[in-house]
């Protein structure tokens, strides 16, 4: 696997255990903290999810002339992560650790399940297709500048 996907994949991770700070919070029933955490794992979700929107999913379809592929999946299932994240979010927000707890377990089953899928299905299409990859996806790489990986890059952020 290329460093960019995984790259891709510690994003998953990190996302994760930033969940996994939120659920243990909410066991405790500190909303504070809760709260605060379920703030940054939105800000890395949609990081994550813009990466992937904006960046790699365009020039996968643009790569392979997919465009109602696994990235309409994709997209579709963020669709459903977000609205589940609001949930939980405005669960906290009410201070509901049970009703919280419950759409945080719905959500981590969904994510689990779209990672693995973008980890085995998309991603390795993405790498095999997409040329200088790194750097489309703004992580670095390539020639610095000096080639067609620097035209890659802004016609991806385009």
């Amino acid at each position: 696997m290329s460093q960019a996907m995984q790259k891709l994949v510690k994003q998953h991770i990190e996302c994760d255990d930033q969940l996994n700070r939120v659920e243990a919070a909410l066991q405790k029933g500190d909303m504070a903290s809760a709260g605060r955490n379920f703030r940054l794992f939105n800000e890395q979700l949609e990081d994550h999810f813009r990466l992937e929107e904006e960046r790699l999913f365009p020039a996968f379809e643009q790569a392979t002339g997919m465009s109602n592929g696994p990235t309409v999946v994709m997209r579709n299932e963020h669709a459903e992560i977000r609205a589940l994240r609001d949930e939980a979010y405005a669960a906290i927000e009410a201070s509901q650790p049970e009703q919280a707890l419950a759409a945080i377990d719905t959500l981590n089953v969904l994510i689990q399940q779209h990672n693995v899928k973008e980890e085995n299905v998309l991603y390795p299409m993405c790498g095999g297709s997409i040329p200088h990859l790194a750097a489309v996806l703004g992580f670095g790489g390539g020639c610095g500048g000096a080639c067609s990986c620097a035209a890659a890059a802004k016609e991806a952020a385009a």
